[in-house]
């Protein structure tokens, strides 16, 4: 049984279109931006960045490589919870590592089958080991109820005789 398999109502065969979407293809709806901080900063500086930028997690990169992802769960469980300063706790240290990532042909079904079953918040997109892109579970739920919204637009035309 696939991946898209186990999300499917019973008796359906196919996975609705909004999961078979490409994550090549939801990616070209996003702005493109990919934040990134060095394993040696120190926790502080990425929850800044996170706040100025208004994300949930932010990518680790050491030469150009993706070594690991920090997220808010990660400084709420592994800096606040266990008394840690984040002006001296290096990222390295409470950094989600090895990452969870997919690539550009996964589709938003299997991310969304990723997400649920890791359950983690972002995936990085990886296009032969080099950072393409990231999705999250908010970008993976807004392309479904778009595609959805799209659909029913589209049979309400059918129905109604009326051009979408």
């Amino acid at each position: 049984m696939g991946i898209d398999a186990a999300i499917l109502p019973q008796g359906r065969r196919e996975p609705p279109d909004e999961l078979r979407a490409t994550v090549r293809t939801l990616l070209k709806q996003k702005d493109g931006e990919i934040w990134t901080i060095a394993p040696t900063a120190c926790v502080y500086e990425a929850i800044k960045l996170m706040a100025e930028k208004r994300i949930g997690s932010v990518l680790v990169m050491d030469a150009g490589r993706l070594v690991g992802i920090l997220s808010e769960r990660d400084y709420a469980r592994k800096v606040v919870l266990q008394d840690k300063s984040s002006k001296t706790t290096a990222v390295r240290e409470i950094m989600t590592a090895p990452v969870v990532s997919v690539s550009m042909d996964n589709t938003v079904g299997e991310c969304m089958r990723i997400i649920t079953e890791k359950r983690i918040r972002h995936l990085p997109v990886l296009e032969e080991d080099a950072v393409a892109g990231i999705v999250s579970i908010g970008d993976l739920v807004n392309w479904v109820i778009n595609e959805q919204q799209q659909t029913i637009r589209h049979l309400e035309a059918y129905i109604t005789g009326v051009a979408a």
